[in-house]
């Protein structure tokens, strides 16, 4: 790296360092793990957006979360995939393709965030206000919490990248398999966490006090998946955090970070599956 200065446009990404024998079984696994996820989110989007029954303000903000899953992992797997087969030496990006990776990167990370956020909004109405539930999420209510969702995604990520390349750059060496930035990640998981709090501590109270055997069911059947989805993303994130501290550990923090863009992308279809397909079943 000594031939770059540190105004160079060309910065180098260490990538994910893999044995030569594991190079092409990680290479297959990480391949056909992107092609299930754009298949299963596909296709389930497809599915929710072609029939009416599915039609619903909990159906149609998960679609969000399917197009936050797909964009976060187009962005990294094949980019990640293409220098797995080049030499470290030769991992190189441009300057201004690096910031357009970190935007998309963190805004896909930071919608899968608001996205859950105003899920749990959804199901705390449901279960909160069963009696207006229609009155207050109507398709109006749907389509401004979903621009709600992505719109504050892209000015915190545009403020953050704002602010980032006006600095001067300290070094042209990535370590990292795409260009991301950690203190915002630390702030992103901080807010969710307290939402996910105090929203889950409401419906809580409410199931307490009203000591109703079938809003309390209710609540589980509906807050379940939810909270199972959220758990594993939140749970990713905070495993990045927690590796990074421990320099020592860089390759594994590198495979759970390949892990927070993956699991996610692969089990919300499935948990969500149950949910989608059911009322099709039924209708049947």
């Amino acid at each position: 790296m000594e031939n770059y200065t540190y105004n160079s446009f060309i910065l180098q990404l260490e990538g994910l360092n893999v044995s030569k024998d594991l190079v092409y079984p990680v290479f297959l696994c990480l391949f056909f793990s992107y092609l299930f996820i754009t298949v299963a989110n596909v296709g389930i989007a497809v599915l929710i957006f072609m029939d009416k029954n599915l039609h619903q303000p909990m159906y149609l903000l998960f679609c969000n979360l399917t197009v936050s899953d797909l964009l976060g992992n187009s962005i990294m797997v094949p980019r990640l995939l293409v220098d797995m087969l080049r030499p470290p030496s030769e991992r190189l990006i441009s300057y201004y393709e690096c910031v357009v990776q970190a935007f998309t990167t963190h805004m896909s990370t930071t919608t899968a965030h608001t996205v859950l956020m105003i899920m749990a909004f959804d199901r705390y109405v449901a279960i909160c206000n069963p009696l207006r539930y229609s009155a207050i999420m109507t398709n109006n209510m749907v389509i401004k919490l979903t621009v709600s969702a992505w719109g504050v995604a892209f000015v915190l990520v545009g403020i953050l990248l704002g602010l980032t390349i006006r600095l001067n750059r300290c070094r042209t060496l990535i370590r990292s398999m795409f260009c991301n930035n950690l203190t915002f990640t630390v702030v992103v998981l901080t807010g969710s966490i307290g939402s996910m709090v105090l929203t889950y501590t409401k419906i809580t109270v409410v199931c307490l006090t009203s000591k109703n055997k079938s809003l309390n069911s209710k609540a589980l059947k509906t807050c379940s998946t939810h909270l199972v989805v959220y758990l594993i993303t939140i749970l990713s994130g905070m495993a990045i955090i927690i590796l990074h501290r421990v320099p020592q550990y860089s390759d594994s923090r590198k495979f759970v970070t390949i892990l927070y863009h993956i699991i996610p992308g692969s089990l919300n279809p499935i948990i969500y599956a149950g949910n989608v397909l059911f009322p099709l079943l039924k209708k049947k």
